[in-house]
């Protein structure tokens, strides 16, 4: 497997374009709520996404007829959004958003709470919070891309919860999808190693129940198996000498996901 490396230039290049999509997302945190149908967050993420210059990655990628993935409940990724498809109190929603400025993309996502979550709805979410936090925690020059894999599985399984095994996180730049391919499963000490200006997603789906997972008919909707829920954080992020920079990092707290009493934010 080949790995680009980023040059510095591309590097600022990527962390605009991942910037744009962090805004992007917060602005959607702050408007969800109650009675809100996806199809609402899908135009609010194009109309935003053009403000800025950029352009939505998953519009027309590979067919996918929207701007935005939104995955509620049992959806573990690639919801589209559905001008029938309402929010309701105690769902949880994943707002997968990627832009494109200038060539280069920028690829971020976040679980959000509408109402009031369940007892199993924090749980599912805040692991998928945590998890994303020790993958990226292991993120170095020369750790193995294992590594994260590894530190994830053995913090979600000591949970009782499952990883998804069949959606990874993915190398980014001028594709929005390049090598290498990131599990977030696996055992330390396997895999590449990592070299400063590697740039990948690090987006861990997890289920309350099993990993196992279905694809709709409509080609793109992926659920669990066993129809409970799923959750998933994502970042992306430069592998840098003496750890890594989050390039998706966002300015402030994103609303009906972190400002909870519970909630120990993260990256």
């Amino acid at each position: 497997m080949s790995v680009e490396i980023k040059s510095p230039r591309e590097i600022e290049a990527i962390r605009v374009a991942s910037q744009m999509a962090a805004e992007t997302l917060m602005l959607v945190g702050s408007l969800l709520r109650p009675g809100m149908t996806t199809e609402e967050i899908n135009q609010i993420v194009h109309e935003d996404t053009i403000r800025r210059g950029a352009t939505p990655s998953p519009l027309n990628y590979q067919g996918f007829p929207k701007s935005v993935c939104t995955s509620v409940n049992h959806v573990v990724c690639h919801g589209i959004p559905r001008s029938n498809e309402v929010l309701r109190n105690g769902d949880i929603i994943n707002v997968d958003i990627t832009s494109c400025y200038k060539g280069m993309h920028g690829d971020t996502s976040a679980t959000f709470y509408i109402g009031t979550p369940s007892e199993e709805a924090r749980k599912v979410t805040e692991a998928a919070r945590k998890a994303l936090a020790l993958g990226i925690a292991q993120v170095r020059e020369n750790a193995r891309l294992g590594d994260i894999g590894g530190a994830i599985e053995e913090f979600v399984t000591s949970l009782g919860l499952a990883v998804v095994r069949d959606y990874t996180g993915h190398g980014i730049g001028r594709k929005f999808h390049e090598p290498p391919s990131v599990k977030h499963y696996g055992r330390r000490g396997s895999g590449i190693r990592l070299k400063a200006g590697m740039v990948f997603t690090i987006e861990p789906m997890i289920n309350l129940g099993t990993h196992e997972v279905e694809l709709l008919p409509d080609q793109w909707t992926v659920v669990t198996r066993d129809r409970k829920l799923s959750a998933q954080f994502e970042h992306t992020i430069v592998v840098t000498k003496t750890g890594c920079d989050i390039l998706t990092r966002r300015s402030g707290v994103l609303l009906n996901s972190e400002n909870f009493p519970w909630v120990s934010q993260g990256p």
